[in-house]
């Protein structure tokens, strides 16, 4: 899980299962387009939602030892 803003919502939070991302574009606002065909709008840059989610990834193999 990642957590990401609401594109002009500084205050919406979320957090996001980063196994549903298909793909990350900046258009140039950052759209985040789940498995499920769903869009996500997202202040983050894309380079930053890279970094988050193999955090994620790591942390999650981290605990498998």
């Amino acid at each position: 899980m990642i957590k990401l803003t609401r594109l002009k919502s500084h205050d919406h939070e979320f957090v996001l299962n980063a196994d549903l991302i298909e793909t990350v574009e900046e258009t140039p606002d950052t759209v985040i387009t789940l498995t499920n065909g769903k869009k996500l709008i997202v202040e983050e840059k894309k380079e930053e939602i890279i970094n988050r989610v193999l955090e994620y990834r790591r942390a999650m193999f981290v605990n498998l030892r």
